[in-house]
């Protein structure tokens, strides 16, 4: 049986002050006037029915993610303690989806990605699902780059593994790092590197297998969970599963070092809408290039981001290249060459007790 497995753990700093500790990204209307949560349960509606969708995130998120996704419930939920990145999330994921289907595929996505059109990545997944089915081969969707982009991995395709009702699989050759522009600019021309996505489709025996060859250490901390599955003592198990495993990305982890990857050529629209800077790619310019959200007059203005999440009113006059953000009692002002620093900005505001009601 096909699983959907649903990474909403993080707290997508880059996007503060209007996603904050408790309303992250992936509850926010960035790309529509949906949850970027709840678009990415409906891309899977009638493919994968919700009762065999599992989200892993926060304890704190549990009501928010329940009041964002209807015909979700708490049996869908796996609520990790701590964040932990993302190979302990998916092998929690693939520890109990197992125990509940021994032949369990699961397909994993972020839950705060912007991908169109549905159809086409229906079409990839339940391809790469078939083969996984069949096989113990770890399955990534790289997809084709429509420009240089720094801001990305990439994955290096290798020869053709098998074509199966007209997509292609490739052995995935090497997984690359964000690259410098020049190095981008290579991979965007060469047309065998690929953007790293972040989607997956493998079993749930194959992920674990893999996990305890390259990350034994989260393996027997899994392990030692494992026998507490179903008992009074899962709430406290979890608890030390997640104090004494290491953070670590599923992408270091396994999927550099395992020799059973396989890459899909994904032609579809996707961005990962990892910073402000991404709302000049996905939301409509005026004709001065200013992206606006919310009650917001700009005169002689030009190439601006402004967001106005409040009540009243944000006036630009005479500025260019500014990030502008209004949410609630915090109005951040940005020059776009700084907004990858947010984060930074964080660490210092945390510094200051004073300032945690803003975090």
């Amino acid at each position: 049986m096909i699983y959907g497995v649903i990474l909403a753990g993080g707290r997508g700093e880059r996007f503060w002050p209007l996603s904050r500790q408790d309303n992250p990204k992936q509850l926010l209307k960035l790309t529509s006037k949906k949850t970027m949560m709840l678009e990415t349960v409906d891309r899977l509606d009638g493919f994968i029915s919700k009762d065999r969708i599992v989200i892993v995130t926060g304890r704190h998120l549990k009501d928010k993610i329940l009041s964002a996704v209807p015909g979700i419930n708490d049996d869908n939920l796996l609520l990790e303690p701590e964040g932990k990145n993302t190979c302990l999330a998916i092998g929690l994921a693939a520890l109990h989806l197992k125990a509940r289907d021994p032949e369990a595929v699961m397909i994993v996505l972020s839950s705060d990605h912007l991908i169109s059109p549905t159809e086409k990545l229906v079409s990839l997944l339940r391809a790469g699902a078939e083969q996984a089915a069949k096989s113990n081969h770890l399955i990534t969707i790289g997809v084709v780059p429509t420009r240089a982009e720094t801001a990305y991995g990439y994955i290096e395709l290798g020869g053709e593994f098998a074509l199966d009702g007209g997509i292609a699989f490739y052995h995935a050759k090497q997984f690359k790092e964000k690259p410098n522009p020049t190095r981008a600019q290579e991979y965007y021309l060469d047309r065998k590197h690929l953007w790293n996505s972040g989607m997956f489709v493998w079993r749930a025996d194959a992920i674990l297998e893999s996990i305890a060859k390259f990350a034994p250490g989260i393996h027997d901390c899994l392990m030692s969970y494992q026998t507490q599955m179903g008992k009074k003592g899962e709430k406290a198990a979890r608890e030390k599963l997640y104090c004494d495993s290491t953070s670590i990305s599923i992408d270091f982890a396994v999927l550099e070092n395992a020799p059973n990857v396989l890459t899909m050529k994904g032609e579809i629209k996707w961005d990962d809408v990892g910073s402000w800077l991404a709302l000049g790619r996905i939301r409509n310019q005026d004709r001065a290039g200013n992206v606006v959200m919310g009650d917001v007059l700009l005169d002689g203005s030009y190439e601006n981001i402004v967001v106005n999440d409040d009540e009243g009113i944000i006036v630009g006059f005479g500025v260019t290249d500014l990030v502008i953000v209004r949410a609630g009692e915090i109005v951040m002002v940005a020059h776009k060459t700084r907004v990858g620093e947010i984060k930074d900005l964080l660490v210092k505001l945390a510094a200051d007790e004073k300032y945690d009601k803003f975090l």
